[in-house]
């Protein structure tokens, strides 16, 4: 009973930390959107102060673990963390052309572009529930993007659609490089922003407010990395998918109490539609994972 009760304890645990990593997501329009200075300014502030804290869990986990501290990359997490740069470039770029219910719906699509890229890359099924979901995924973004260019929104929308292709090379390629240390490849990638923000951004008449809230955007990005990271280690990856939905209805609610930022009837429309379809699919996979799991032990 005590070994039932640990591992309940463990995934109650994992639950939880995916669900605040959720919340500090989803923050990322909001702090977006309320911080006044340019693109290349949040990106290298963020950077710097995400990939330093970033860098300190690292440092102490590996202690914890008796090993010594290192934190190089080989070739492959230097690849991981320049597409994961890129990849924050046109994250945040797309927050300050669009709204933030375009991009997170945009975003929500990203597990099924990560399972094209997989079946084009190494080959892998691609089942018919991931058709169905993604088919239906496409159907929501297409109506949430006419939203778009109805209120001049669609260029945003459009860097939202790559941001989210790259976000899925990442995802593919650090299931490629099981080897290399992802969230440590995340934090470099975070720093590698801050010499090219020194480079193009305006630091000249940056107000308290906005270096106090990039600060805390960057430590924002740090916690979600490290609590997704730690949560996911405790709960089944179909169970974590599922909990990832949550991060649209809170970054759509967040913008909309904090921002006043209302979703448009397109946006709201399409979110349905794709939250629908990738719920549904993490759902399923869950079940379908928990019903293996008997055959795998015998």
């Amino acid at each position: 009973m005590a070994g039932t009760r640990s591992r309940a304890e463990a995934h109650a645990l994992g639950v939880f930390l995916l669900l605040v990593s959720n919340l500090f997501f989803a923050l990322s329009g909001v702090f977006t959107k309320s911080i006044q200075a340019d693109l290349w300014t949040i990106l290298g502030w963020r950077g710097l102060v995400g990939g330093v804290l970033v860098a300190l869990y690292v440092a102490l986990k590996q202690r914890r673990a008796g090993q010594p501290v290192d934190l190089r990359l080989d070739r492959r997490g230097w690849l991981i963390a320049v597409v994961s740069a890129g990849a924050s470039v046109l994250f945040i770029g797309s927050f300050k052309l669009t709204s933030v219910a375009s991009v997170v719906v945009i975003y929500a699509t990203m597990p099924f572009m990560a399972a094209a890229l997989a079946f084009f890359v190494f080959g892998e099924r691609l089942g018919s529930r991931t058709l169905i979901a993604a088919g239906l995924s496409f159907l929501g973004v297409v109506i949430s993007v006419r939203g778009g260019l109805g209120e001049g929104q669609l260029f945003g929308d459009l860097v939202a659609v790559a941001m989210t292709f790259a976000c899925a090379v990442y995802i593919v390629m650090v299931r490629a490089f099981q080897n290399t240390n992802s969230v440590w490849a995340s934090g470099v990638a975070a720093l590698i922003l801050v010499p090219v923000g020194l480079l193009f951004g305006d630091y000249s008449a940056i107000s308290w407010q906005d270096a106090l809230l990039m600060t805390l955007f960057g430590a924002s990005f740090a916690a979600a990395i490290i609590l997704w990271t730690e949560g996911g280690r405790l709960v089944p990856s179909g169970e974590a998918g599922l909990l990832g939905t949550a991060e649209m209805p809170i970054a759509v609610g967040l913008a909309w109490i904090f921002i006043g930022e209302v979703p448009g009837t397109w946006s709201l429309a399409g979110g349905v539609i794709v939250l629908a379809a990738v719920a549904c699919h993490a759902w399923l996979d869950m079940r379908a994972r928990q019903k293996a799991a008997p055959q795998s032990v015998r």
